[in-house]
């Protein structure tokens, strides 16, 4: 069987599995809280921040998730999403068991098979990689706590290949621009001091839609205690409704407002003398790179009035050092990202915020050592230059050159593993290169909790049970306080479903490697961690959260000056390394493509309900938001014929129809701009109450603007127009 069709799941009725547990019904029940009341650490899955909380249960049913009120991390409290995490355990269509792809009568379908029997076809099929083409030929594709598990597998079996859509899709530019900047990342979760700044400019940051919960807990403090807010973004977003400036700034010309701010704190003197003088390089070439960039140049680029372009320069420079622009956090736009997040670094250097109160601290963690057992060996081949070498200073794995390198005979990768990433509607344009490199892959595995389109793929799908039925690493963020947080079973496994960690252990053993997982049990290596500092499991199954004492001061001082691992151990406003590869080594502004005629530049973002297209089946939070919405200018509404309401379908350039998606008409949006909150329109089949639902951004994108510097996707050049649906 050579070529995969795709295959959709159907709904688990269908395959004649009941449903149950809860939401499954209207049952009476006693009241909530009567019964006999358990609680057990807990850390959030639902988003990436891993908020500590704690799971009640009522005579062992699910009730409620709450925080932990000794989390600094979150302030004691979980957001919408992660209030809604019983949904993710009690969702009906959950993965029930292992399913192996067959062919019967000339059909392809995924028959349920046993764990032996799944394990089995895995560990087989990769020892036959090996010996055709090499142990150094698989690869992982990984978004999760549980990643970390199958990349040790691969590494022990010889393979290093290894990316992470969030990566590509999100921070990459971020991550570059800062590191060539001051040598290093702005960390996650952001160590952006927000709560003791008293100017904040936020940059197509939706701050208050996007929930990351720390972050939106401090903007809120600083707009309490009157910080002076500005919202750089060409929607009206829920930041710019708290801000004091909104700049509604026309789309991909940020880099011209980020110079036209450099011109004036340089030519107004606004900037930190100190730290310019005392800790960068290449101000003066920076100096003269601005001069034609004034606020009247960038007027004519970005549609801002001078005079607001000057003031809120001004409100930057004069709070500073507790002033700063905020890095963002989904920061793949428009093909120069690395570029624009260097422009958002050079300017807070300016400002002198780099470990100062108000700006940007100095995170720590916990010297947490790890588990004693053998380290793989270093791979066989330098697979980068094999799959990614026209993006040499890309740091990681960059997840759509890992697929096409899945493609043809000749392929440097020949099997696959995706845990818990839906490539389909994460990765942009993805489709095509997909089909294919699922034809040519001899192996390719799927671990997730739902059916997700991802699933249709796979050679084999393994169910991974849900956050609340399993131990993972302990959460170690670097942070205001060093802390170690729990996550510890509340519910046995449901169905057939296991623990990441079980599954990467068992596939070791059947390849020989079992020298590398040398546990029974993962809390074996929960509990040794601990104990090495201080702590044990029994403690943190007690108490959930544990803080440790800071061995530096959250921010640099006179006595405790900073230190930067750039190359020249200065900040780098005038980069060398960049120029010595053949980029720009100062942020240039490139006017962004523009739609044609009767076309919309599609905008989209986040929803406070749900964390992309991973919850929208979640049952808890489907009820707050059951779809997205297309926002439209009155205009444009009217031009189509529509109202709040309608359905529409969007079109883009080659053709491609979406969903019917819902509108909303408002005048938070420009006339020349549409805007969707990401995560719906799945067409998996197994998803009762998302598929078919809302309108798919990702499907519309068919004009991908690559950064040259980090290889990331800019995904906001995509142009569509209208029809009423």
């Amino acid at each position: 069987m050579k070529r995969r069709d795709f295959i959709k799941l159907p709904g688990l009725a269908a395959l004649g599995v009941a449903g149950g547990g809860l939401l499954s019904g209207c049952q009476s029940r006693p009241l909530p809280g009567s019964g006999e009341v358990t609680v057990t650490p807990t850390v959030c899955e639902i988003c990436f921040w891993k908020c500590a909380g704690w799971v009640h249960a009522e005579n062992g049913e699910p009730w409620k998730i709450t925080g932990n009120a000794e989390d600094l991390h979150s302030g004691g409290r979980l957001c919408t999403r992660g209030s809604g995490g019983l949904g993710a355990y009690a969702d009906r269509d959950r993965l029930r068991q292992p399913m192996l792809r067959v062919e019967e009568k000339g059909r392809q379908r995924f028959k349920p098979v046993s764990w032996e029997e799944a394990l089995s076809f895995i560990a087989e099929r990769m020892e036959q990689i090996g010996e055709r083409h090499g142990r150094d030929r698989l690869a992982l594709l990984s978004h999760g706590s549980g990643g970390g598990q199958f990349k040790r597998l691969l590494n022990a079996f010889g393979s290093h290949i290894f990316a992470q859509p969030s990566y590509a899709q999100c921070r990459g530019p971020r991550q570059v621009a800062f590191a060539l900047t001051y040598g290093e990342d702005v960390g996650s979760p952001d160590r952006t001091d927000m709560a003791n700044a008293r100017c904040i400019a936020l940059i197509g940051s939706h701050i208050g839609e996007n929930l990351h919960n720390g972050q939106v807990q401090t903007l809120s403090e600083a707009i309490a205690r009157d910080a002076t807010l500005i919202t750089v973004d060409p929607r009206f977003s829920v930041a710019a409704g708290k801000s004091r400036y909104w700049l509604p700034i026309g789309p991909g010309t940020d880099i011209a407002l980020l110079l036209a701010w450099m011109h004036v704190l340089i030519n107004e003197d606004l900037y930190d003398h100190r730290f310019v003088e005392q800790h960068t390089l290449g101000f003066e070439q920076l100096r003269e790179h601005v001069q034609s960039f004034n606020p009247e140049w960038a007027w004519l680029e970005t549609g801002l009035e001078p005079e607001r372009i000057r003031a809120t320069a001004h409100e930057l420079g004069r709070h500073a050092p507790a002033s700063l622009v905020h890095p963002g956090r989904h920061t793949t736009w428009y093909g120069d990202d690395t570029q624009r997040e260097r422009a958002i670094a050079i300017v807070n250097a300016l400002l002198g915020n780099w470990g100062q109160q108000g700006g940007f601290y100095r995170p720590e963690k916990v010297e947490l050592p790890a588990y004693p057992a053998p380290k793989p060996a270093k791979p066989a081949s330098d697979w980068k230059a094999a799959i990614q070498a026209d993006h040499p200073l890309a740091p990681k794995g960059i997840s759509h050159k890992v697929i096409e390198a899945c493609i043809g005979d000749q392929a440097q990768v020949k099997g696959l593993f995706v845990y818990a990433t839906n490539l389909p509607m994460t990765i942009p344009g993805i489709a095509d290169k997909l089909n294919r490199a699922a034809d040519d892959l001899e192996l390719m595995v799927v671990v997730d909790t739902l059916p997700m389109e991802v699933t249709g793929y796979a050679d084999v799908i393994l169910p991974e049970c849900s956050y609340l039925e399993r131990h993972d690493d302990l959460r170690n963020s670097p942070e205001r306080e060093p802390s170690l947080a729990l996550r510890q079973p509340a519910f046995e496994p449901l169905h057939q479903s296991k623990p990441a960690w079980w599954m990467a252990k068992q596939l070791a053993e059947r390849l020989g490697l079992g020298e590398y997982f040398p546990w029974q049990d993962y809390t074996e290596v929960l509990d040794w961690q601990l104990q090495q500092v201080g702590s044990s499991l029994e403690e943190m199954e007690r108490i959930g959260v544990k803080t440790f004492p800071r061995k530096t001061g959250l921010y640099f001082s006179a006595d405790d000056p900073p230190s930067f691992r750039t190359a020249s151990g200065k900040v780098e406003l005038y980069s060398q390394l960049l120029a010595d590869y053949g980029y720009d080594p100062l942020p240039r502004y490139t006017p962004p493509q523009q739609p044609g005629e009767g076309y919309y530049r599609m905008l989209y973002g986040r929803a406070p309900a749900h964390t992309f297209g991973r919850t929208t089946n979640n049952p808890v939070l489907f009820e707050l938001m059951p779809e997205n919405h297309l926002w439209l200018h009155p205009i444009t509404a009217a031009d189509h014929g529509l109202k709040s309401g309608d359905y529409a379908r969007m079109k883009n350039r080659v053709g491609v129809r979406g969903n019917p998606i819902r509108v909303r008409v408002t005048e938070r949006v420009s006339p020349r701009d549409l805007f969707l909150a990401h995560g719906f329109g799945h067409k998996a089949g197994g998803l009762r109450l998302t598929d078919g639902v809302g309108g798919d951004d990702g499907e519309m994108m068919d004009n991908i603007k690559i950064d040259p510097i980090t290889g990331s996707t800019g995904m906001r050049a995509t142009f569509v127009t209208l029809e009423k649906a």
